[in-house]
């Protein structure tokens, strides 16, 4: 049961965690750290990130309203962590970085997969190609966090991890 509790928190935690860092850097347009972090919990913390992703939706939702931009995050964000999860073996500053950097350069034509159901494609393809410059962005943001973070966020957790006996 102790362990149930402390996964369950721990879950809690590090979606509150993806929403503070969120709103951290919320004045740099695109540069966001949750990408980093979903990664990392995906790595050392698989079994906490489906409910750490699910606080970080739900508490986007209370913060921003529940739009379509809403739910472009319910697939974006478990996407991400689904991709990390399967290239778990690699363990390469540099390797994460390309793929976080490629999943930002992305991220624009993945959220507009929801205007080819709720508006058109023609639409849904105007939006992906206005916000070109924004995934660049996006993109170049992800890769120079993951670059400088990615070995001392790891290293943390793992340490943390063993001593919380997860």
């Amino acid at each position: 049961m102790h362990n149930k509790v402390l996964r369950l928190v721990l879950s809690g935690l590090m979606g509150a965690l993806l929403v503070v860092s969120k709103q951290a850097m919320s004045g740099i347009p695109n540069v966001e750290p949750v990408t980093l972090l979903i990664i990392l919990f995906a790595l050392e913390l698989p079994r906490e990130t489906p409910g750490a992703v699910t606080v970080f939706l739900v508490l986007q939702g209370v913060l921003y309203g529940f739009g379509l931009w809403w739910a472009m995050y319910l697939y974006v964000w478990y996407l991400l962590a689904v991709l990390a999860w399967l290239l778990r073996r690699m363990d390469n500053a540099f390797g994460w970085a390309v793929f976080s950097g490629a999943y930002g350069l992305c991220f624009g034509g993945l959220c507009a997969a929801v205007y080819l159901v709720a508006k058109t494609p023609a639409f849904a393809l105007s939006w992906w190609l206005s916000g070109l410059s924004y995934d660049v962005m996006h993109g170049a943001g992800n890769f120079v966090i993951m670059l400088l973070l990615y070995r001392p966020l790891r290293t943390a957790l793992q340490t943390a991890k063993r001593q919380i006996r997860l």
